[in-house]
């Protein structure tokens, strides 16, 4: 059982890994009857106590059922029949808040204008069914809990339809429910709110009939989310805006390099400014050193933060420059090393067309909308968190860690976020164990008070965590007919598992986040070899993770292949497919179909392009139009064939494919990377690390490929054919492929 700190953005190859080794599942807890409160609202089912221990599950006396299996953990009707959903993940942008209740509200046959829903926290309870960890990461929200909220919602139907014949004296096989009312013999009805009491009392059943979806009158509608009106109203609260009664924030001072300390420090200044309570050194991520400034409000603790004069020694750490470090990646590359795919390469030397690419790929700062914040409230033997995070139950034994408590005596209440893709779930928990060590120095201090400790835009996007950066080199050599005889490819990089709790999983030193998405679904005779330098750079999954790069790779090159042999790309595509990867085909052949790919004229100067990718289970594919306009590339109209089998919420899988396509753009126009000099993070803010403006969003269509199948991932596999469809139509213009990211048309 995997119990202690996980990262949570989870690839395709990790989750492999983790259904592996946690075959069996979660442990169960120990047996405890439900609790019944009474609450604003009224007695509700939903009461629970803290870690959510299992309640009976029969009458007979079998065995509890697991937390994450509890309608006393997820479901709560409130008299006037409104009915609260707790989510299990964090609502970060993806609309978790709205498809989760609404699989629940399916099988529960309630009234969605009734529904609700609330946060979880790090309790038992909320860990993914799948993985037993605490986690919203790898796509895997829908995915993981769609039967878990669907068996919720019938096991509390269930006890609704038992409370109401005990009720009436009935046979519970004679009533029926509808939208939120139990229906019974002559014409009795009873409200789910008018049940809720009497149903709290009723056994849980292990094994419920789950519907037919041809009965599904929620799932599969496309519905407004439940937060829509806050956040487009702007009353949506998140986790920085987290306000406790006496409540101070923090800002902290950070070298200019990672991992270096303190050398002398001129506090004065600092703390003689108005708001000010107190000036601390607090231990750092890797090793570093910082100086807190506790102040009234973030206002009056940067003005101190910028007041104080500190000198750094940087005298022990690597000091990374990206020109030295893309020079040393390019000697590496030519290096014999580890092997991932080891195909025979000698029809190389022989192959009728060949083909020499280098890609380069810079570092990416996550860069949410929201920077990172945490805010911590310390009381005798206990500790309570507010923080949007990833990882709640990891954050949460890392707090106890630094605290000196036990992971019971920690609570965190997750909040919703403003973004996070990937940077909110940290195998090291930094930003987290950052607030804690500030609260903590704070208390020793003096400071009894809750306290906010809150990056900056700056602090976040010089703060580490990036994505890789990473070179591939590739010697391909292929036939007249575009068959590929031989691609000798290799990888540098750095490895994100490294260090980490999962670097056992890494097979002969080779981090399977790295190389995912490489050679897959197509036929190809590849030798793949990868090298994993270390450097004082932190690194962190990011949005579709080692996808970001590897199907640039993938699909830039079979492109150029297609282009050499004078195939059109789509029909060489559909031939490398096969009949083995329907799913490619017929994602591809909708985004085709929907956007007239080859049957519309184009305006002149105007050129296709296409790409189409699988990752986190799910298939999206791109074709584009677009154009180069006074030397930029200018993306006009993006078509998206999707493929993520039954679909919860059409509106939400629409939003993903175009938030993750509008995140796809910003790798590839100009000021989208982040460089480093003397060991120094050059990038600061939007200034100089772009992101895509409004005048930069193309025409987005959705399109998605019906299927009854349980659903997969949708939050990341939009992402990762964006980039290469944009560079395929641009290469078609000016017969140069492009090799990098950002594009350089020079």
């Amino acid at each position: 059982m995997l119990n202690e700190i996980f990262p949570t953005e989870l690839p395709r190859a990790l989750q492999h890994l983790l259904e592996r080794d946690d075959a069996d599942g979660p442990a169960t807890l120990p047996r405890r009857s439900v609790l019944k409160i009474v609450g604003i609202g009224g007695l509700a089912l939903g009461a629970f106590p803290h870690l959510a221990l299992g309640q009976q599950a029969n009458a007979a006396g079998e065995g509890p059922l697991k937390p994450t299996q509890q309608p006393s953990a997820f479901v709560q009707i409130a008299p006037n029949g409104e009915v609260t959903v707790t989510i299990n993940r964090l609502e970060f942008g993806q609309g978790v808040q709205t498809g989760l209740p609404m699989i629940l509200a399916e099988e529960l046959d309630a009234d969605w204008s009734l529904v609700r829903t609330r946060n979880g926290n790090n309790d038992a309870a909320y860990m993914d069914p799948a993985f037993g960890i605490h986690l919203t990461g790898g796509s895997n929200s829908i995915k993981n809990s769609y039967t878990q909220y669907r068996e919720l919602g019938a096991r509390a139907r269930s006890m609704l339809l038992a409370a109401a014949a005990a009720r009436w004296n009935v046979d519970p096989a004679s009533l029926t429910t509808q939208n939120g009312t139990v229906l019974g013999p002559g014409g009795r009805k009873a409200t789910y709110g008018e049940l809720a009491e009497a149903a709290m009392a009723m056994p849980v059943p292990e094994k419920v009939m789950l519907k037919d979806p041809r009965e599904f009158r929620i799932i599969g509608q496309a519905t407004t989310r439940l937060d829509a009106k806050a956040k487009s109203s702007g009353q949506q609260d998140f986790g920085i805006d987290v306000h406790l009664p006496g409540q101070l924030t923090a800002v902290v001072a950070r070298p200019p390099v990672f991992g270096a300390r303190i050398a002398s420090l001129d506090d004065g200044a600092a703390r003689a400014t108005k708001g000010v309570k107190a000036v601390l050194s607090v231990p750092l991520d890797g090793g570093a050193e910082g100086v807190a400034v506790i102040a009234d409000g973030y206002w009056q603790a940067k003005l101190a933060r910028d007041a104080l004069k500190v000198e750094w020694d940087v005298s022990q750490v690597e000091k990374v420059d990206t020109e030295k470090q893309l020079a040393q990646y390019r000697e590496l590359a030519r290096q014999s090393g580890p092997l991932h795919f080891d195909a025979d390469m000698k029809p190389l030397a022989s192959a009728p067309h060949q083909l020499e690419a280098e890609f380069v790929f810079p570092y990416l700062a996550h860069a949410p909308m929201e920077p990172l914040n945490c805010t911590v409230q310390l009381s005798e033997g206990r500790a309570q968190l507010w923080v949007g995070t990833q990882f709640p139950g990891g954050d949460g034994a890392a707090a106890a860690k630094v605290l000196n408590l036990k992971p019971e005596q920690v609570q965190v209440n997750v909040q919703i976020a403003g973004g996070g893709f990937g940077r909110r779930g940290v195998p090291t928990n930094d930003f987290v164990v950052q607030a804690c060590e500030v609260a903590k120095a704070a208390r020793a201090a003096g400071l009894d008070a809750p306290i906010r400790t809150l990056w900056s835009r700056e602090d976040d996007i010089k703060g580490g965590y990036y994505r890789p950066m990473h070179l591939h080199r590739a010697r391909i050599g292929f036939d007249d007919s575009g068959k590929v005889l031989a691609w000798d490819h290799a990888l540098v990089g750095q490895s994100i598992l490294t260090g980490t709790l999962f670097a056992g999983q890494m097979k002969n030193g080779i981090d399977p986040t790295a190389t995912e998405g490489l050679r897959d679904p197509y036929p190809l005779p590849m030798r793949l070899t990868v090298h994993h330098p270390k450097l004082n750079v932190p690194v962190l999954w990011w949005r579709s993770v080692g996808s970001t790069h590897t199907a640039f790779v993938m699909e830039t090159l079979l492109d150029e292949i297609a282009r050499t042999t004078k195939q059109d790309p789509v029909a060489y595509r559909m031939k490398l497919f096969g009949d083995q990867n329907p799913r490619h085909r017929d994602a591809l052949q909708l985004a085709v179909d929907k956007s007239e790919y080859g049957k519309r004229a184009l305006p002149a100067g105007h050129a296709w392009g296409v790409a189409v990718h699988e990752s986190f289970s799910s298939v999206v594919a791109y074709v584009v139009e677009a154009s180069v306009q006074d030397g930029r590339p200018v993306l006009h109209n993006v078509t998206a064939g999707v493929h993520c089998n039954l679909v919860v919420n059409p509106r939400s899988v629409e939003a993903q494919v175009q938030g993750a396509a509008l995140m796809g753009l910003s790798m590839c126009l100009p000021g989208g990377a982040v460089t480093l000099k003397d060991g120094v993070v050059q990038q600061s803010n939007f200034a100089d690390f772009s992101v895509p403006r409004i005048t930069d969003m193309p025409q987005i269509a959705v399109h998605i490929v019906p299927s009854a199948e349980p659903p997969t991932g949708m939050g990341e596999p939009g992402l990762p054919a964006l980039a290469p469809a944009f560079a395929n139509a641009i290469a078609s213009l000016t017969g140069k492929p492009l090799r990098q990211l950002p594009f350089s048309l020079a």
